[in-house]
Parts: structure tokens; C-alpha cells; sequence
């Protein structure tokens, strides 16, 4: 991935999180970021959505069949974006699974309507932090 191209990323990536994840402070948001380059080029499918100049706007990683990250620029969101890329996903890619923050409702009502359902909740995430998440399954 270009340079360009990687911090085109980073400003959906941070853009998608300032707007969605606001039980995180900037402090937690800025030390996230850190970690954002190597999740990148973990998930074996990137599959990024471009606006008409060729600039991302969103993107979905995809590992196994698992939802990995679906981050959506907050200026695109409402268009239906987010269904095209998840529908994609589960077509293309066998998505059958997904976990979300518990505190950003808008995902997990996204997520349930397009048909999952959390079958186990955990009291912190995946990186030890107190920040409940979900998992949910097609």
C-alpha cells in the first residue's frame, strides 16, 4: 500500500471512529491508531470502496470468515455502503461472523439487521480494555 493510499485509510479509519466510538477518549483513539497499520495488512481480504476521484471512502477487512473491521467514512454513511460492502462480504467471502463494540448501538443495530445475532458477550475487548463487545453470527 502507497503512502497516499495509507493515510487515505487513516482518515476513514479515524473519521469512522471519532464518529462512532465515542465512549473512547482521544488520548485511547490516538494510541489505537498505532495498531491500525499492521490490522491493515493482517486481514488476508481488504476490500476498499473508492468515491468517483479514486479516494477511498470505505473498507472492510475480511479473515476467514470472519468480519475483521467495516469502517465508513461518516460523510458516506446513510447511502447504503455499508450493506453493498457487508453483502459483498458474505457472498463473496463466506462473512458469517462479526464483533462489535457494545457501545456503539448503531453497529450492532446495523449488524442485526442485515441479519446477526450475538450469541456471546465478553466484559472487555480483545485487547483487555473494559469495553464490552459482542459476538454475533450470521
Amino acid at each position: 500500500m502507497n503512502a497516499r493510499l495509507r493515510v487515505e485509510f487513516f482518515y476513514v479509519w479515524e473519521r469512522s471512529i471519532r464518529e462512532t466510538h465515542l465512549f473512547l477518549s482521544n488520548e485511547e483513539i490516538e494510541e489505537i491508531k498505532n495498531f491500525v497499520p499492521i490490522a491493515l495488512k493482517s486481514v488476508p481480504h481488504l476490500i476498499i470502496e473508492n468515491d468517483t476521484k479514486g479516494t477511498p471512502i470505505a473498507f472492510m477487512g475480511i479473515d476467514d470468515e470472519k468480519l475483521e473491521m467495516l469502517f465508513i467514512d461518516p460523510r458516506e454513511r446513510g447511502k447504503g455502503l455499508g450493506r453493498k460492502l457487508l453483502e459483498r462480504g458474505i457472498t463473496k467471502y463466506g462473512v458469517k461472523e462479526v464483533v462489535v463494540n457494545e457501545q456503539n448501538p448503531q453497529a450492532k443495530g446495523f449488524y442485526e439487521h442485515m441479519g446477526f445475532k450475538v450469541y456471546e458477550r465478553s466484559e472487555i475487548n480483545e485487547q483487555g480494555n473494559p469495553y464490552p463487545i459482542l459476538f454475533m453470527k450470521l
